[in-house]
């Protein structure tokens, strides 16, 4: 084509060099690159390769529809062209226009399975609509096709493959020999996130950012493994230097907003997102996430305001549909019902958003007291998000029973002169729905005390003391407790209150730790804080458990998705919890949920004589605290206690069978825990 045109024009050379000339222009003058191509399309109209350079030359002016309504004409003609595929990509992205982007981008690797550049374009944009599982994927493929020695070119094959095992060998012996090669450092860093070795993959990536500061991919990476590990302050610093270099980049953006939300900043994670959204208003997991942040600032309208946002948007989007129904206090109306049943009858819906319509419309059908098909829906959710979890309900029970077997009297008098002596933290453990936000939210009211979170801090520490490095391993902990002296108890204390710091904005005395699962973890807690107090919320069982089923998790609570794992989880739990009671008596204070809804003052001064706080009548006017809240309750702790649910478990009784042949004495008995047979101590 370029010597057809050359004879027409005979410009062959002149042109060959004003082609060149343009793309010297682009980096540093745009405009000027844009002129040099218009006068080429004067002499050679049509000619592809300036089209082409001016759609890029507009885009980068910020005129993409400009850059699209030249590309697109030109992209039929040249069906093969990778560069023009890219070009597309990259202005439908400028305009916000991700499914678009996506379908350019996919068509460019298609064309050019090499092209690092649209790998890695194609993992922003389904960074940006929350597609992580497509994204990790994508920016795989950007490191495999980033690099050219073909032992890393395997070892990035064998992670696109997630053939981990192989590419872990492949890396580590190319690093035995090439200890600061960035790109092998990259990728097995990321092997170690993927396998949940995040300390490791922390490392390496320090040491990548260490040894090449401009190496903005791994930074990125860095700084989400930092984030996962709840390191906000570390995480939200990598985030800053990376804006400095790309400060509209919606990825960095998000993970911002993200972080600013997870630390507590809630006021910053708002504008933050508000920010995300004025640049990149067509993101329907951003609306989401922005509801999320408003609802935990108790700004309810607006948060339901933003998931209806992300719901026009994304009709299919059935996390949207979960959050409004998560609210508790949302009520749907029938043609939203509707339009949810007919989102579950198509065929092609994705099992994320499936088991979240059938959560949502469980809710929506409890509400309209068709409770038979209610729990059908409920049951359906429930059975499709345990699939893709691990829970193992037998490798619990036999934790528990090391954990008593373990923790015995005569352990816990050896070890009596350790820990940190600082009485500031006030854990409330137990089950999910169990009402430790009414708790929290009611210790939050005083004075003297802040509430955070659900703080994953002692966790960490029980899996550091774990030691485990795969998932098949056996966990060292709490074995790993009978070999520490007093200093390093006290040390481990230290270290929980400096994690934790972060999280207390108010300076008061006190602050609450409201992670449930560090029920197991209370004899961890014991010898590492032993000021610390530990509050017990304790539910009836089928009340618990069946709200627990209706719940669908952020993260975690594998237990919760099984009527009979859920059964057996909270049996776990009454024994792990009677045994503390033996072994540490009055240790832990225990505060039965219908006991504080039928006399909440009684409940309120014996727990927070408990805690050695005087009474506040604040306490009694809990939902007038304006605080945020992050969980499941948060809509219903900012209203004055009430009783109607205390029984609404009674409504789905018919389906319990299994529930109830599980628990079997723990109902029978309760509120007291059944004696339990002593653990045969080692």
């Amino acid at each position: 084509m370029g010597e057809a045109l050359t004879e027409k024009s005979g410009q062959f050379g002149t042109l060959s060099a004003a082609l060149v000339q343009a793309k010297r222009l682009f980096a540093s003058n745009p405009a000027g690159a844009e002129a040099q191509l218009r006068e080429i399309l004067k002499i050679v109209p049509g000619q592809p390769e300036a089209l082409l350079l001016l759609g890029s030359a507009r885009r980068m002016q910020g005129d993409a529809t400009d850059a699209l309504a030249i590309l697109k004409p030109l992209a039929p003609s040249l069906p093969e062209n990778a560069g023009v595929q890219f070009e597309l990509g990259l202005a439908h992205a400028d305009r916000d226009e991700s499914s678009e982007a996506i379908a350019a981008f996919g068509r460019t690797v298609a064309l050019d399975p090499n092209h690092a550049h649209a790998w890695r374009a194609l993992g922003d944009q389904f960074t940006l609509t929350g597609n992580t599982r497509a994204a990790d994927d994508a920016y795989a493929r950007h490191i495999k096709a980033s690099v050219n020695d073909p032992r890393l070119r395997e070892a990035a094959t064998a992670l696109c493959e997630n053939n981990l095992a192989s590419g872990e060998r492949l890396l580590r012996a190319f690093l035995h020999e090439h200890p600061t090669d960035v790109a092998a450092i990259r990728m097995l860093a990321e092997i170690g996130a993927r396998l949940g070795r995040y300390d490791e993959a922390e490392k390496l990536l320090a040491r990548c950012v260490a040894l090449a500061p401009g190496f903005d991919a791994a930074r990125f990476n860095y700084a989400t493994i930092l984030h996962r590990q709840n390191k906000m302050p570390e995480a939200l610093a990598e985030i800053e230097h990376l804006l400095t270099r790309e400060p509209r980049n919606a990825g960095y953006r998000n993970l911002q907003a993200a972080a600013f939300a997870r630390l507590g900043e809630t006021a910053r994670a708002i504008v933050a997102y508000e920010a995300v959204l004025k640049d990149h208003p067509r993101q329907a997991k951003t609306w989401m996430s922005y509801g999320h942040t408003l609802k935990t600032a108790g700004r309810q309208t607006e948060s339901i305001e933003a998931y209806w946002k992300s719901i026009a948007l994304q009709p299919n989007l059935g996390e949207a549909y979960w959050s409004l129904a998560n609210l508790k206090t949302f009520r749907f109306a029938p043609e939203q019902i509707a339009a949810m049943r007919a989102q579950l009858a198509r065929d092609d819906l994705e099992e994320e958003d499936r088991f979240h319509f059938d959560f949502a419309l469980g809710k929506a059908l409890e509400d309209a007291q068709a409770y038979a098909e209610s729990f059908e829906h409920y049951a359906k959710a429930n059975a499709l998000r345990r699939e893709s979890l691990p829970y193992n309900a037998d490798e619990f029970s036999r934790g528990v029973e090391r954990h008593r077997k373990f923790f015995t009297p005569e352990f816990f008098a050896t070890h009596e002169d350790g820990g940190h002596a600082a009485p500031d933290p006030i854990f409330v453990v137990g089950l999910p729905r169990s009402g430790s936000t009414l708790i929290e939210q009611i210790l939050a009211s005083h004075s003297a005390v802040e509430g955070t979170m659900e703080l994953p801090d002692i966790m960490a520490i029980a899996r550091k003391l774990g030691g485990r490095k795969k998932m098949d391993e056996d966990s060292a902990y709490p074995d790993a407790l009978a070999a520490l002296s007093p200093d390093a108890l006290r040390t481990l204390g230290e270290e929980y209150l400096q994690n934790t710091r972060m999280h207390r904005k108010l300076g008061r005395s006190f602050f609450i730790d409201k992670m449930p699962n560090n029920f197991i973890h209370a004899g961890l807690i014991h010898l590492i804080l032993p000021n610390a107090k530990i509050i017990d919320a304790r539910r009836h069982p089928l009340a618990c458990c069946f709200s627990n089923f209706k719940q669908h998790f952020a993260r975690g609570q594998g237990f919760a998705y099984g009527l009979t794992d859920m059964g057996r989880y909270y049996r776990d739990y009454v024994e792990m919890m009677a045994h503390y009671d033996r072994v540490l008596p009055g240790r832990i204070h225990r505060v039965i949920y219908e006991d504080m809804v039928a006399d909440p003052e009684t409940e309120m001064r014996r727990m927070l004589s408990y805690c050695d706080l005087p009474f506040e009548e604040n306490c009694l006017l809990f939902y007038q605290n304006e605080r945020t809240v992050r969980t499941a309750s948060s809509e219903q702790v900012r209203m004055p206690i009430f009783t109607d649910a205390v029984d609404q478990w009674r409504n789905y009784e018919p389906w319990l069978g299994p529930l109830k042949d599980v628990l079997g004495p723990v109902l029978a008995d309760y509120p007291r825990a059944p004696v339990f047979p002593e653990a045969q101590h080692i």
